[in-house]
């Protein structure tokens, strides 16, 4: 796991409607999960358990079990990382100005609870309805499989 020097959560002053303490956090998830999370860590490329998943569903927060995406924004962009051109609902997202690794990029974090989720990305080329890829890591995210038809 990478740290990318963003502002930590809890450096940004947010008040998030989901509000545990630095020890609550490290007790509900795994050390790479925390380090992802909690400290703006990024997962290797292509080692996340959701980058070519398939399944129908919702992927909501890890930390925290929010609604983020849905399987009907997710496609194949081949970066390492799931990609989504969209979030669910636009207010289960919060972009941040991110000026660590010597460029400007926009940093994606969960609205309920602040946790780090990705980065967002304009102008790559993809044929989205967006012209955007939201880079998350699958390990703050947790797929809902949506019912099976009968």
């Amino acid at each position: 796991m990478r740290n990318h020097g963003t502002d930590t959560p809890q450096s940004t002053g947010s008040a998030y409607p989901v509000q545990k303490s630095e020890a609550e956090w490290r007790e509900e998830l795994s050390p790479q999960e925390y380090a992802v999370l909690r400290q703006a860590g990024t997962e290797r490329p292509f080692t996340g358990e959701y980058e070519d998943t398939t399944t129908e569903g919702v992927y909501a927060c890890r930390a925290c079990g929010a609604e983020l995406f849905t399987s009907s924004e997710k496609f194949a962009s081949h970066c390492g990382w799931p990609s989504f051109f969209d979030p669910k609902d636009s207010a289960a997202v919060q972009l941040i100005s991110d000026r660590s690794m010597g460029m400007v990029r926009t940093e994606v974090r969960c609205a309920a609870c602040g946790s780090h989720l990705g980065h967002v990305f304009e102008g790559e080329g993809y044929p989205t309805p967006t012209d955007q890829r939201y880079c998350i890591n699958s390990i703050s995210l947790t797929l809902r499989p949506a019912p099976s038809a009968s």
